[in-house]
């Protein structure tokens, strides 16, 4: 699904380029579910928005490629439109765009670049309509602008309802968990273990190991320094929940 060959990137900061991955390398298969942690300034971010393609971020060395092709050679949108979902540790208001017109507006895309036919409004609804059921989410979200005036849970649970429609390949949630509280956190979950698949993979991004009591991951990494100094499997989630990153001391010693 996705393999990642030493890669750098540096992100534009207001004194100039500042080099944040160094040399990452990572493969994650479809079906799999791939935890990435790490203290603040490791790169965790920065990664998930070079796969997304955000603006602002500039990869010097390296290769990604998704499902054999070069990833880096697409724009944003292409990536998108091929698969790949985004979901912001803090996701950004829309004023004035309906959050039902935004959602159709985008499964569209991706039906025709996949060359299916557009979802007329009386089959988007039913669509909509059993996602929102699933989610336990309210009618009235659909018509309120993109994240506005929504509370943190409510822009996360959002994202997971896009998701659920858009049915992506490779879902990037980077600290989606942040700012949750335990209801929150728990529908969020329960949302993302419904769209487990063999042929979905997933990168969570999170600094604790409670996302990932109700997630659980194949493979846990440890971003350092801009790139993976640790691998294993969930238990190591609980080993850095206990003891934190002072191996990470130890091992630069």
């Amino acid at each position: 699904m996705l393999q990642i060959d030493d890669l750098w990137a540096e992100v534009e900061g207001d004194e100039g380029p500042r080099q944040i991955l160094r040399g990452l390398s990572l493969t994650i298969n479809a079906g799999e579910v791939h935890a990435i942690m790490g203290p603040n300034g490791s790169g965790k971010s920065t990664l998930a928005n070079v796969i997304a393609g955000r603006d602002g971020y500039t990869v010097t060395k390296g290769s990604v490629r998704y499902k054999g092709q070069d990833l880096l050679a697409q724009a944003a949108d292409e990536r998108a439109r091929n698969g790949i979902f985004l979901a912001f540790q803090y996701p950004v208001e829309i004023p004035g765009v309906n959050n039902m017109y935004f959602l159709r507006t985008a499964l569209n895309a991706k039906r025709r670049h996949n060359g299916l036919p557009d979802l007329d409004a009386g089959a988007f609804l039913k669509l909509v309509r059993a996602q929102l059921k699933k989610l336990d989410l309210k009618d009235d979200l659909l018509q309120r602008p993109v994240n506005v005036g929504f509370s943190g849970g409510e822009k996360k649970r959002n994202e997971i309802f896009h998701m659920s429609i858009l049915e992506p390949d490779l879902c990037v949630l980077d600290e989606t968990d942040s700012g949750l509280d335990i209801d929150a956190l728990k529908a969020v979950s329960d949302g993302v273990n419904a769209l487990r698949a063999p042929d979905r993979a997933f990168v969570l991004i999170t600094h604790y190991q409670r996302l990932l009591s109700h997630i659980k991951p194949d493979v846990v990494h440890v971003l350092s320094g801009g790139k993976i100094v640790r691998t294993g499997d969930a238990s190591l989630a609980a080993e850095l929940e206990r003891d934190g990153y002072a191996f990470l001391d130890k091992d630069a010693a």
